[in-house]
């Protein structure tokens, strides 16, 4: 079995996404938010602003890998999508725990109204899923889940990269912690594998243009939470 990389399999679809989109791919994945963590120097009050909209977000991005068992192409995948269902439920728990540390409780932030940019990013990927089928659907949840992950390592290898005391430390050792760039490898390589078995290659344009769009939203959703800096 070939071993699961980070970003991919050499021509493998992620690669061709990330290469198509690869200006959209740069500005998310090295957004000023993201460097601000790295270096620690992010405004609290941005990172306050994005703990809540990303609390936000995961419940509609669970709805959106639920639809994914609904597109799945076969039972094995269907098991796999409801699992990953389950573990982001999971992980809204302990992003509350999380979020007891900036002094923000479940109640306070269910208190918040959605942000334009969580809307506008969540109800299009799930839109895509509903229009296409289950490649249409995983292109564009690719971006936020093998994102997260080549940031944290992007962040790692930064020569001003800010260990000491930097109140972002917890959040960068999650995402950059094996077991989510286990989670990131896993999504880049079903991308691969479903680009195979459903014509990835042919209508590699309109998933590129996708995936260009989903990476755009992301960048979109940093920019929301330096705003209120």
């Amino acid at each position: 079995m070939a071993e699961i990389t980070p970003d991919g399999a050499p021509g493998g679809l992620f690669r061709a996404l990330r290469h198509a989109a690869a200006a959209e791919w740069e500005a998310y994945c090295w957004h000023p938010f993201v460097q601000g963590l790295a270096d620690g120097t992010l405004p609290l009050t941005a990172f306050r602003r994005y703990l809540v909209q990303d609390y936000l977000f995961l419940i509609q991005f669970a709805r959106a890998q639920a639809l994914a068992v609904v597109k799945a192409e076969s039972l094995e995948a269907m098991r796999a999508k409801s699992a990953t269902v389950q573990a982001i439920i999971g992980e809204t728990k302990l992003h509350i725990q999380f979020c007891a540390a900036w002094g923000l409780t479940e109640a306070d932030i269910l208190a918040e109204p959605e942000a334009p940019e969580t809307v506008s990013y969540t109800r299009w990927v799930l839109d895509r899923g509903l229009a296409g089928d289950i490649l249409d659907l995983e292109v564009a949840l690719a971006p936020c889940t093998v994102g997260y992950g080549e940031i944290a390592r992007r962040i790692e290898a930064h020569p001003a990269r800010n260990r000491s005391g930097n109140p972002y430390e917890p959040w960068i050792a999650s995402y950059a912690g094996e077991d989510y760039q286990k989670v990131a490898a896993a999504s880049a390589a079903r991308l691969d594998a479903l680009g195979r078995t459903h014509g990835g290659e042919a209508r590699l344009p309109s998933l590129a243009r996708a995936f260009a769009e989903a990476s755009r939203l992301e960048a979109e959703f940093w920019q929301m939470g330096l705003r209120a800096a």
